[in-house]
């Protein structure tokens, strides 16, 4: 079969390269699906680079988070998957630019129906993660006000239409006046460029100076820094991910006496639904040591999913397709991400 390898460390025009590979076969509570199209993420870049360190398998290992396609072998305890449509993250969250994509059940789900192959790709893992950061980490509220970083991309743009759904009042930040526009017609109240304006004040002026009651971060690094000064009484920051650089999830964020006086919760949030069974054992899984992993069960998987068809169906949210992309095309849509000149998600077909 056709995968996309990092067979080298540098630019995904030079780090990856198209090669006929074998299948993996499904394990124990394993499903193997025939991709119809796969998403790019920006972990997928640091992934090139070899500056991930949660994700980075020996070279070669074939690249890609998640896909969408039908299931074609399922491993003992998954044969009542056989033959759905789902979408799926790869087995170590590695695998899925390739024909077949090895997945656990308890990161597949079955694809809705209402939607085709590319919008079904661009669904999973942003209204998932944004979801399990709104709701399940930050118990979002109607009529909070919430502060979305990045939010022209996948992750960002799921978390301004969940937020608007919940009924909370919504202050984005985008990299430049024509993504502006863009989440714009996606509900938020106000959105700041943030290369053109100093987003913290523009947000305590939106609130009279009492600050925000949730940050949905998903950029890391200084931004988390600068959105502090923004943050009310009680109120929440989400660290959902490190996309100004991957090196600052290493690195100490705050001392203790910002968290006192500033009176705020700082709330970690991941993308990594385990069984509840397996949970007491998940830390085998995890390439770099951390005092303790506690990723979210399969049974908060499903309330979730089921959470977002419901919104789905009801029109309140949809997946965001900018650009969908010849599978040959996968390392140069990569550097187009690399130099944030996409928006929504972009979708590699077959």
């Amino acid at each position: 079969m056709r995968a996309w390898q990092v067979v080298r460390h540098g630019p995904p025009t030079e780090a990856l390269e198209l090669r006929d590979v074998a299948e993996e076969p499904p394990g124990p509570g394993e499903i193997l699906v025939r991709a119809r199209a796969s998403v790019l993420n920006y972990n997928e870049v640091d992934g090139c680079h070899g500056r991930y360190l949660t994700i980075n398998p020996p070279l070669p290992y074939t690249l890609g988070m998640e896909c969408v396609g039908q299931v074609v072998a399922a491993g003992p305890g998954a044969e009542d998957w056989m033959g759905r449509r789902v979408t799926a993250s790869g087995r170590g969250a590695t695998g899925a630019h390739a024909d077949l994509v090895t997945a656990s059940t308890a990161m597949s789900f079955e694809a809705p129906a209402i939607l085709d192959d590319a919008r079904a790709a661009a669904f999973f893992y942003p209204f998932h993660l944004a979801h399990l950061g709104l709701h399940e980490r930050g118990r979002l509220a109607a009529g909070e006000t919430v502060l979305v970083h990045a939010a022209a991309g996948g992750v960002g743009s799921a978390a301004v239409q969940l937020a608007r759904a919940a009924g909370a009042r919504v202050i984005a930040t985008v990299g430049s006046d024509e993504k502006v526009a863009f989440v714009q017609d996606l509900g938020a109240d106000l959105v700041v460029n943030y290369r053109a304006d100093d987003f913290a004040a523009r947000a305590l002026e939106a609130t009279r100076g009492l600050g925000v009651d949730m940050c949905f971060d998903g950029v890391g690094g200084a931004t988390m820094q600068q959105s502090l000064r923004c943050l009310a009484r009680g109120g929440r920051h989400l660290c959902v991910g490190f996309a100004a650089g991957i090196e600052a999830e290493e690195e100490p964020m705050i001392s203790g006496r910002v968290l006192c006086f500033g009176n705020f919760d700082i709330l970690g949030v991941i993308l990594a639904y385990v069984d509840a069974q397996m949970a007491p054992h998940v830390t085998d899984y995890v390439s770099v040591p951390v005092p303790r992993f506690n990723p979210p069960t399969t049974e908060i998987g499903r309330r979730v999913q089921a959470h977002l068809v419901e919104l789905l169906a009801g029109g309140l949210i949809r997946p965001l397709v900018g650009a969908t992309v010849a599978f040959d095309q996968l390392p140069q849509a990569l550097e187009a991400m690399e130099s944030r000149r996409t928006v929504g998600r972009t979708v590699v077909t077959r």
